[in-house]
This record gives C-alpha cells, structure tokens and sequence, in this order.
C-alpha cells in the first residue's frame, strides 16, 4: 500500500461547493492530480483557486497591460512592484483591497489590510515610508455607514500609528452604490538599497523553511472555515470568525527582525503570509523557484489548541513570515527572530520534486503540485456582455447636447460652487487625516489634505510623490474611460508637483464576474488602464483585483483605484496647489469639452438623459503632464492645480482655501456656464506665476500645442470669477460683455463650507451659526 492509500479517506465529493468551488473546478483539481483530492487537499486548492489568490477570472486580461519600462526592477508576480529612482535606490509600491472583511469588521478588517500591505512592501527588502488608503462608503447619513466609516478610519489609523508608517494621503468617496459593501483600498510605498531586492522564491532542495512571527490561530480561516461550521452554530467562541485580527507592535517587530535578516544576506527567499496562509506561502515560492515544499504540519507553532490540519495550513493569522534558509544560516536567522522577541521554527524543508507535502507525525496529510494550485490554477472564460442601453438615445441627426441646468439667468454660482465645495464628497478630510500620525518618520514634507502626498527620500534631495484616485461616477458608464480617467488624474496629481510618475498600481473594485455584465465592466476597465497607460508611457508594476463586490439587490459601481508614484529629483522644484502672493498671475492650460454626465455638479443639478461624459485625448493628457513638468523645473509655476471633481471653480476655490488669498478671473467661455465652471473636462490645470514669468510660460505651453488663456490674478479675499465671450448667459445678453450673474465668494465662507461639509455629513458636530455677511 502505497502512502497516498494509507492517507485520510477521501472528502465528501458534495463539498466543494460549500467551499465555492464549481464542478468544473473540482474536475480540473482531478485532472491535475490524477484522483480524487481529500478534504485538506480539497481546502488548500478552495483558497488557492480562489478570485484573490489565483485570479482565475482577471488573470487573461491582466496579461493585456503594459508592464517593462526604465527602471523596473520587479513586476507583476511579485509581492510589490519596484523601480530603481537611482543613486542605488529603489521604491517598492502596491495596492491592495480589504473590502470583505472590512465590510464584517471595520476596524480588524481596515487594519489587518494596512498591515497585508506593508508585509507585502518589506518582503521586497524596502522600508515602508508611506501608506495612503482610498476608501468608498454609501450614504454618509446613514447609521450603519457612518459605524462603518468609523471603524474602517480607525482601523487604518490605529495600525499605521501603532506600527510607525505614516497615512500620507488617499481619498474618501461617498456613492449610493457602496451602501452595503464598502471599498476599502490601501496602498503602500517603502525604499529599499536594490543590491537588498529580495524575491518570494524557495530555491535549494535541502534549504530549511522557516517560519517567524506571531503564532498561528484560528483568525482568518478562509473559503475553508464551512469545514467548522457546525462549531460556529454550536456557539464554540473558540472559533473565531473569519475576518483576521491584527497586532501593530508584533508587525513592527516583524518589519525590522526581516529587514535585518535581508541586509545580513541571512535568507535566500521570503514571503509573507497572508490570504490561504501557509499554503499559499508555500506552494507560490516553491512554484516560482520550480522546486517541492515538505511541510511539517506538527512543527507549525500554534495559539490554540486541537486545531484540525486544514485551520493550521489554511489560517490567515497576521503577522508571520516564511523564509528560506540555508541549513548553515539558520542559527544566525533565530538569533536575530528571538532577539526581536519573535517566534521562530523551522516547519520544513525545500525539495526537488516539485510538490507542496503535508506530513504529521510520520504520516503524508497531502500532496498536491505546487504550480496546480499557484501557476497552473484554473482560468475561467468568462461571457462579458455590455448592458442593455439605459439612457436614452437621440434621433438621427440630431446632436447631442449637454445639460446645463445651472447656473441659469437670476441664479448665483456661487452657491452653486458652496455647495459642492462643502459636499461630502469634495470638502476637507481632516476628520479623518487628523486620526492619522502622517508625521510619524519625520520624511513627510505635505501633509494630507492639500494634493498628492510627498515623502522625502532621506539622505537625498528627491522625494517621492504619490497619488491614489479612481472614478467610479464615470466607470458606471463608460468602464474604460472611468478607468483612463483614473490613470490621467492620479498620474497629473504627481506631475503637478513637478514629480515624474515612475508606474501605476491598480486595484480593481468589479461585481460578480460570472454575470456578463460585469465581466464586461471589468474588461472594458482594463483596457482603458492598459490604453492610458500605454500613452503615457507607465509600467503597470503590480495590484489586485476583488470581485464580488455585490450586496442583495446591487454591485457597487466600477472602481478601478489607481495609484501613481513619482520621483522629483531636486526638493526645491517641489509646486504647491495653493495660490502664493498677490499679483500673481492666473492662466489656464488645456480645452474644455462638453458633458456633465458622471460630475460632481450632475450629483446636485441632474442631468440630461442624452448626456454623456467628457471625453479624454491621451495624448492631450501626454502633453499636458510633460508640459507642466518641464515648466515646474524651469521654476516658472508659483502653484500648480488640476481640474478634476467639482470642476474649474472648485480647482479654484482649493487654491483659495490653501493659500488663503483669493482671486479675480474673468473666463471666455464657449460652452454652457455650467459645463466651463463646473465641468470635469480633463487634461486641463490652474496655474499661477509671477508677472515676470507668465510670458515664458504661455509661450511654453503653445510650444507644447496646447491651449492657453492668461485670466487673472491673485489677491483680495474673494474668488470672483466673471464670464464672457459667446456662450454666456446672464441678466447682460450681449454677447462678449461681462455676465451679471458672476462668481463672487468670500474665501472665508468657502473654507467654512470646506471645512465643516464632511462633518456635518457624518453628523459628527452640531450645526454652525450662520455664516456672516460676505
């Protein structure tokens, strides 16, 4: 008899669809064994074959992106994606959801994502320097909302204070479409020397498999915790529920034990544990070196007791890290792991034939290919089919034309702009940042609240500027423009500031791939991100993808979350979106194209059912970014800002707000008042310089063939923003006049409305007094 009979008997052949595996993917796990699999093998391939790890339904599209480019050092396929910024450095970036468990809760299910992520940046050999988190909840006045916007902004700050990264930046989106699944993003950023690039490999049969960190415990069971069900209905507290739970101080101690490890060249290969656990740790380092794992189940340091062979392989317990280890290093590898106070036991050993083993004692558990369940994992063809047609099309002939319900004869834009300025959506996020440490470290130079987050780079005079952003208002109609919108606006956040994007990270936010529709929504995503970041010229380093983001009734709507990171060599070059000193000059760079659909101010005014978006010119947007660029390092930008959410006025009420001085513009205008003010045409900045430089600079943008008009400046203590030229409306009709009907604001009562719009919404202060007269 051999030592596959003598195993444990076969699992129940009907399980595997409690473990959200489908028949043809229960055919396939036989195909690739040659036999029926046992119910430990049954639950390592449910959480291997899972959307998460395997990305069974995404992975075909994936392969569509772009991802070579100068510098990169490690792609897709790695922990983190990572490109050189020179002088022997490197920054490592990615990613990545915890909408699930986040949605079950909050607080663990926030934290435990902020700490996935950084295991995944200090697994490549980096320091983590930055987190930034993106976050999208439903309506902001409802209760079960707001608990969970507080436990979800708790959680990522009481772990990134606790560990000692800084939360730089990110963003806070509220849209009906959240309301029972909230998307919660996390990215991170760290620096590493590139002769430390560590991979996540187990080469050397006979090299040792060594587990650190905390103990293993029955948190985070995954696709596999029906296997205790009954347990849970038998209200056996000793199970936990599967969302995992997270310890800042152990990571911190995780972080420097590893990083010590990598600089003493003590470990050939390290991988973090995180979704499937052990198995996945295992089975991906062996598959990617071409060599076996032999696991030692007994070995396995544990927290809890009797736990069955299937919670110990599969448990997602934070906090531990897998190395491998030459036998004649392992002494030095516990030294440094006890001195850190950190478990360590070696569970294994590396072998050459290419399996994932389990043994305990003296008996095989399991044996499974490491590539069936990593590399070799099922792919699904998914049906993608766009939905049937929803707004309402216009007879032949007849154009389409946008809506412009406001501002309208008699109607003030200003209260318009109040409103928008003091929405949930575009006003101030202290409430949150403030229960963030973005100080921690000392390297950060802007703080949250005021543009793209930058980072110094310690020893140097580069920095580090980053950005996370996604559209899902325009995604929900058109998937690959929202996505292209999301890659243009994150990357013209970094080049703003004067900073080169080096890549993009992506994390896409989808519904339930096997129905049509959405599959369509995600495929159509993809190849808007691979199209913008083909045009201009960025490597797709790394992400994740998290399906079946439904809740009864709904999907959220398509949320492509893209984070750029950029390098400015010199700190000094560095540009501010606030407006800086009285009589500078105000000129806008860039074409405004019709369409409201998808805006903020479509939120609050409606709009008409034939509208559609604005549309994007890549290689506008191209020439824009490297415009702005080359006119920050020749210093001829006092500040620098983009027009996205809420539009021209609201761009520039921020750099009102932050620099505290207002301005007096007066607009030509072609399209409707609503589309010119509070339309989101992209590929379009607010720049201000000193009257010195404004000639060089309009000049400069003409020699990059894009549209210009120098329309004011700074100064006063109110944004006035008057209309003229063809196309405006007013009480004046005579065209080419001043509009009666202008923009006139006190900064005060704009930064009051910025101020205190979140908070209201969260129903976290009483109702302010009145505001006085402006």
């Amino acid at each position: 008899m051999t030592a596959l009979e003598e195993r444990p008997e076969v699992a129940d052949l009907g399980l595997h669809r409690q473990l959200g595996l489908t028949d043809e993917e229960l055919d396939a796990i036989r195909s690739r064994l040659g036999r029926d699999p046992n119910d430990l093998e049954l639950a390592m391939f449910s959480v291997m074959w899972s959307e998460h790890c395997s990305y069974k339904s995404s992975r075909p599209l994936l392969r569509t992106l772009p991802t070579s480019g100068a510098g990169v050092l490690a792609g897709p396929g790695e922990n983190a994606g990572v490109i050189s910024i020179g002088d022997g450095l490197a920054v490592a970036f990615k990613i990545e959801s915890h909408n699930h468990p986040s949605a079950v809760e909050p607080y663990q299910g926030a934290a435990t994502g902020v700490g996935g992520i950084l295991r995944d940046i200090f697994t490549m050999g980096a320091r983590p320097i930055a987190v930034l988190d993106a976050l999208r909840f439903g309506d902001p006045a409802d209760p079960w909302t707001r608990h969970l916007v507080d436990g979800v902004v708790r959680g990522v700050g009481g772990y990134g204070n606790c560990v000692g990264v800084p939360t730089v930046g990110g963003e806070l989106v509220f849209d009906p479409s959240y309301q029972g699944n909230p998307a919660v993003n996390v990215m991170a950023i760290g620096l590493l020397d590139e002769r430390l690039l560590t991979r996540a490999v187990a080469p050397g049969p006979g090299n040792l498999v060594v587990l650190f960190g905390s103990t293993t415990g029955r948190d985070g069971i995954g696709g596999a915790s029906v296997l205790a069900s009954a347990t849970f209905l038998d209200g056996d507290s000793s199970k936990r529920p599967s969302v995992q739970v997270g310890d800042p101080f152990a990571e911190k101690l995780l972080i420097e034990a590893s990083l010590e490890l990598i600089e003493h060249g003590l470990i050939e290969g390290l991988q973090d544990l995180g979704a499937g656990g052990v198995t996945c740790a295992t089975s991906e380092t062996a598959d990617r070196a071409g060599t076996g794992i032999l696991v030692d189940l007994e070995a396995i340091p544990r927290r809890e007791p009797d736990m069955a062979p299937f919670e110990v392989m599969i448990s997602e317990s934070q906090e531990r890290m897998l190395a491998v280890v030459r036998p004649d290093h392992l002494d030095a590898v516990r030294e440094v792991c006890e001195r850190w106070g950190l478990p360590v036991a070696v569970i294994g050993r590396v072998t050459a034939d290419g399996d994932l083993a389990v043994v305990s004692r003296g008996g095989e558990l399991a044996r499974v290919p490491a590539r069936a369940l990593t590399s070799d994992a099922i792919v699904h063809e998914r049906l993608a089919a766009p939905p049937a047609r929803r707004r309402l099309a216009p007879a032949p002939g007849v154009p389409v034309l946008p809506s412009d319900a406001l501002p309208e004869r008699g109607m003030d834009p200003g209260a318009v702009l109040l409103a928008l300025i003091g929405s949930p959506n575009l006003s101030s996020r202290r409430w949150v940042y403030e229960q963030y440490d973005s100080n921690v470290g000392a390297n950060t130079i802007v703080p949250p609240g005021t543009g793209a987050a930058v980072v110094r780079v310690r020893g140097t005079s580069k920095v580090l500027v980053a950005s996370a952003d996604g559209n899902q208002s325009v995604s929900a109609i058109d998937p690959a423009l929202g996505a292209a919108l999301s890659v243009a606006e994150a990357t013209r956040n970094v080049s703003i500031t004067g900073a080169r994007p080096l890549g993009v990270t992506n994390c896409l936010n989808f519904g339930d791939p096997t129905r049509p529709e959405a599959f369509w929504q995600l495929s159509e995503a993809v190849r808007g991100l691979g199209d913008a970041c083909r045009a201009l010229g960025l490597p797709v380093t790394g992400g994740n993808v998290s399906l079946y983001n439904e809740s009864p009734g709904r999907a959220i709507a398509p949320t492509p979350e893209i984070g750029v990171v950029g390098l400015l060599e010199d700190l000094s070059k560095l540009v501010s979106p606030a407006f800086r000193t009285a009589g500078d000059v105000v000129v806008i760079v860039g074409q405004v194209s019709p369409g409201l659909a998808g805006s903020a101010y479509a939120t609050l005014a409606g709009v008409a059912p034939e509208d559609g978006p604005p549309a994007l010119d890549l290689a506008a947007e191209a020439a824009l970014q490297a415009f702005v660029r080359e006119a920050a390092d020749r210093s001829l930008v006092a500040s620098a800002q983009d027009v996205s959410a809420g539009g021209l006025a609201v761009a520039l009420a921020e750099s009102a707000i932050w620099g505290e001085i207002g301005g007096h513009l007066r607009l030509p205008i072609g399209n409707s008042p609503a589309v010119e003010l509070f339309g989101e045409s992209p590929s379009r900045v607010v720049l201000t310089s000193t009257p010195r430089h404004a000639a060089a600079l309009v000049l400069l943008a003409r020699q990059f063939g894009l549209p210009v008009e120098q329309v004011g400046v700074v100064g006063g203590d109110r944004l006035i923003v008057e209309l003229t030229g063809a196309g405006a409306t007013g009480a004046a009709e005579e065209r080419g006049s001043r509009v009666a009907d202008a923009l006139d604001v006190p900064v005060s009562h704009l930064a009051h409305a910025w101020e205190h719009g979140l908070v209201r919404a969260l129903g976290q202060e009483p109702d302010a007094l009145p505001l006085g007269e402006g």
